[in-house]
């Protein structure tokens, strides 16, 4: 009994040290843009985030339950498969943040539970039912996105093409606020969800639960921790999204923020996990393209894409590795 205990504690701590790196990592992208045009300071960024992100997770629970049911099934795992899977998104998450390229914390915890799924049980673990749903985040993410970015610059360039720099930049100023707001509470509806289900799944796993349900204070501590991350090592990737890709105005600012936000709150709400990564890093491509395809840096967004690429295989790798091995030295 207190062996399990222990290896529970261990576990839980592993998730929030991985919501803590998912604050470093990943919810910086729903406030680059907005510092990188000069409408909010970083620290008021990042406070507006932090609150918006921890009211987005309490706007529901259908993201949680996708990661905490659907993915692997729950009766054929344990706490050291979620252990696993946390220590491979620590790992590869730190990594790309020590070089300041944002990763998709959704991509490396599906593949983290898989890799580790497959480790304690075999392929059959897997559940198509979530699966197909991380197929359709990842087109949300990516195509959705793009078309939406580039579809609502191009609407309100037809409109304001004839104001002038200074009220255009007055005008898309105040906006943005909506607009970073929007993006700050869509990314906790989606992606402060995931780690949240991964807690509560392993609560589940270490008998305190006796069913999955999402709890207000398991909401809360993960919120709070993402924010903590956020605060101390988001810069990084904040320069990276809001500064590396395109030189954004704040109309631009306002049109990628709003494009990438609407296409993750309607995932949220179907209950998809998708990469707010990806689809604050496509519209902002979008925004970039609908101008001329050389404004936007490809260099920068190849560097990102690649780190998207290798995500999945890397967290599964490790995620396999630290679980097999976990297995052994116990046995």
């Amino acid at each position: 009994m207190a062996e399990s205990s222990v290896a529970l504690i261990v576990v839980l701590a592993l998730v929030l040290a991985a919501e803590f790196v998912n604050g470093w990592t990943d919810a910086p992208n729903a406030i680059a843009t907005v510092v990188s045009t000069r409408v909010l300071k970083p620290r008021t960024a990042v406070i507006m985030a932090s609150v918006l992100n921890g009211l987005g997770a309490m706007s529901g629970t259908a993201v949680a339950a996708t990661i905490g049911k659907d993915i692997v099934r729950p009766e054929a795992i344990n706490l050291i498969t979620v252990g696993a899977a946390m220590v491979g998104i620590i790992f590869w998450s730190t990594l790309a943040w020590r070089f300041g390229l944002p990763t998709s914390e959704s991509h490396a915890l599906v593949s983290g539970l898989a890799g580790a799924g497959m480790a304690t049980a075999g392929s059959s673990v897997l559940l198509w039912s979530g699966w197909q749903k991380v197929l359709i985040g990842l087109a949300f993410s990516t195509i959705l996105g793009f078309a939406v970015g580039w579809f609502i610059i191009t609407i309100i360039s037809r409109f304001f093409h004839r104001g002038t720099p200074g009220k255009t930049r007055k005008i898309f100023g105040r906006l943005q606020l909506i607009s970073a707001a929007f993006m700050a509470f869509s990314h906790g509806s989606n992606d402060g969800q995931k780690f949240i289900g991964t807690f509560t799944l392993a609560l589940v796993l270490g008998g305190v639960l006796p069913e999955f349900k999402v709890s207000w204070e398991v909401i809360l501590i993960c919120s709070v921790v993402m924010g903590i991350g956020t605060s101390i090592g988001g810069w990084r990737i904040i320069k990276t999204m809001g500064m590396g890709i395109v030189k954004l105005e704040t109309y631009q600012g306002f049109a990628a923020e709003t494009g990438a936000a609407s296409c993750i709150e309607l995932a949220s709400r179907l209950g998809i996990p998708l990469s707010t990564t990806h689809t604050i890093t496509t519209s902002i491509m979008g925004v970039g393209a609908s101008k001329r395809l050389s404004a936007v840096r490809w260099g920068v967004a190849r560097e990102v894409v690649t780190a998207w690429a290798l995500t999945f295989p890397v967290c599964s790798a490790i995620a396999y590795i630290v679980a097999v091995v976990s297995q052994w030295a116990i046995s």
